[in-house]
């Protein structure tokens, strides 16, 4: 059995979970609304303030789903009732970055300055060398940081580029003179 397929979700107070034909599970709070399509094969029921996830039977497939399925629904109640964020550091010089709106300008060394433009439902906030990139939807909130990050990844020599507030750059000692 699943260790994590098999744990009930909880659901909090003002938080609304209704499963529809299909699996479409749709997650109400205070944050917003997220909706999805959950594998058909999984059992989803809803009782006494819980979510359980049952499988049908052993089969391989239907054991990777067990747990993926828990989990997506467990991370669409997070996103709705605290939200999820990812921070972004920018170390460099002269590598900044800036927020007009929902444009998000940054100088990164190029030529030209790289704009980016907010997707839906995430929000983006620049604190000095620090980019926040908030939002309720866990996996938009990830891949948006990814794309952001991937503008001037960092280098293992100096440590310059954009890097996850908790990453460790492995740094490698340069060449050195001859004597």
């Amino acid at each position: 059995m699943s260790r994590i397929g098999k744990m009930p979700i909880a659901i909090p107070s003002g938080i609304t979970v209704s499963v529809a034909e299909n699996n479409k599970v749709t997650v109400k709070g205070p944050k917003g609304e997220l909706s999805r399509v959950l594998p058909s094969q999984m059992a989803i029921k809803q009782e006494d303030g819980n979510i359980t996830v049952e499988r049908p039977n052993d089969e391989k497939e239907n054991r990777a789903l067990h747990g993926l399925t828990r989990t997506l629904i467990n991370n669409m109640i997070v996103g709705v009732s605290d939200g999820y964020s990812k921070t972004l550091e920018i170390n460099g010089v002269g590598y900044r970055a800036a927020k007009q709106g929902k444009t998000l300008t940054l100088n990164l060394g190029y030529s030209h300055p790289v704009v980016m433009e907010d997707p839906e439902g995430i929000e983006t906030k620049v604190e000095d060398n620090k980019i926040v990139v908030s939002g309720i939807d866990k996996e938009k909130v990830g891949q948006y940081a990814a794309v952001i990050r991937d503008k001037k990844r960092p280098e293992p020599y100096k440590g310059k580029g954009i890097k996850y507030s908790d990453e460790v750059i492995r740094r490698k000692v340069g060449k050195t003179g001859k004597k």
